[in-house]
C-alpha cells in the first residue's frame, strides 16, 4: 500500500513540474497581451489624431503603421498557434485543479507566487478565447473608440480600411507581389490585412461585410483563397468567427458564400 501512494505521489509530483514551466510561459504571453493592448491604443492615437487624414499619417508615419502591422502578425500568428494546440486548456485546467484543491504540499510552491488563485482565474478567461490576442485586440480598438468621444470615428475606420485596401493590392497585384522576398512576407501581409478587417468589423456600426463597407471583402476573400489551403485556412476561419457582423441581414450572399 505504502509503495502505491508513493508511485501514486511521484506521478503527481512529475506532472506537477512539468506543468509548472508551462504555465509559467503562459502567464508572459497573458502580460505581453495587456502590453501589446497599451501599445495599441498609443499607436491608434498616433495614426487617427487630427489634423491629417489617416491615408496622410500612413504616409508620413510608415514606421508607426509598420508596428501597427507588426503587433497584428504576432496576434494572427498566435492565435493560430493556439487553437491548433488544445493541450495549453488542459494543462493550465490541471495547474487551477492542483491549487485549489491543494494538492500540491511540499512541492514547488514558488509558482503560486506568481501564478496564484486570482492571476490564474485572468489567464483562465484569457486562454478560453477560441482567439485571445485578437480579442485583446478587438476590445482595446472598440475601448479607444468609445474613450475617444471627439474623434470622429471614420478617422479610426478610415485607418483601418487604407491599410487592408494596401494589403489587398500588394496580395493580388503580380507587380507587388512577385517581389516578395519569401513566403513569410506573403503571409504577415495576410494576417494584416485579416487583422484591420476584425478590427473594423468590431469598431463600425455596420461591420466590414455591409455594401456600404469602405473594404473590398469580396476582393480581400479572393485574394486569401487564391493562397495554398494550408496557408490560409486559419485566416479564414478568423474571418468565419471572430468577427460580429458576418452574419448579419445586411451582408450580401455571395460574401458568406465565399466563407463556408
Amino acid at each position: 500500500m505504502q509503495v502505491k501512494l508513493h508511485d501514486s505521489f511521484s506521478c503527481v509530483e512529475k506532472a506537477w513540474n512539468s506543468v509548472c514551466p508551462l504555465v509559467i510561459k503562459l502567464k508572459r504571453f497573458y502580460s505581453f497581451s495587456l502590453k501589446l493592448e497599451k501599445a495599441l491604443q498609443s499607436l491608434l492615437e498616433s495614426l487617427t489624431c487630427p489634423p491629417l487624414t489617416p491615408t496622410q499619417h500612413l504616409e508620413r508615419e510608415q514606421a508607426l503603421a509598420k508596428q501597427f502591422a507588426e503587433i497584428l502578425h504576432f496576434t494572427l500568428r498566435f492565435d493560430e498557434l493556439k487553437m491548433r494546440n488544445p493541450a495549453i486548456q488542459n494543462d493550465f485546467s490541471y495547474y487551477r485543479r492542483t491549487i485549489s484543491r491543494n494538492q500540491i504540499n511540499n512541492m514547488n510552491l514558488d509558482i503560486e507566487n506568481e501564478v496564484n488563485n486570482e492571476m490564474a482565474n485572468r489567464m483562465s478567461l484569457f486562454y478560453a478565447e477560441a482567439t485571445p490576442m485578437l480579442k485583446t485586440l478587438s476590445n482595446a480598438t472598440t475601448s479607444f473608440v468609445t474613450e475617444n468621444k471627439t474623434l470622429p470615428l471614420e478617422n479610426t475606420t478610415d485607418c483601418l480600411s487604407t491599410m487592408a485596401s494596401v494589403c489587398k493590392v500588394m496580395l493580388e497585384t503580380p507587380e507587388y507581389s512577385s517581389r516578395f522576398s519569401s513566403e513569410d512576407t506573403l503571409l504577415f501581409c495576410m494576417r494584416v490585412m485579416v487583422g484591420v478587417i476584425i478590427l473594423y468589423d468590431h469598431v463600425h456600426p455596420n461591420g466590414a461585410f455591409n455594401k456600404s463597407s469602405k473594404i473590398d471583402m469580396k476582393g480581400c476573400i479572393k485574394v486569401l483563397k487564391d493562397q495554398p489551403a494550408d496557408n490560409v485556412e486559419g485566416l479564414l476561419n478568423a474571418l468565419k468567427f471572430t468577427t460580429k457582423h458576418l452574419n448579419d441581414e445586411t451582408t450580401p450572399k455571395n460574401i458568406r458564400t465565399m466563407l463556408q
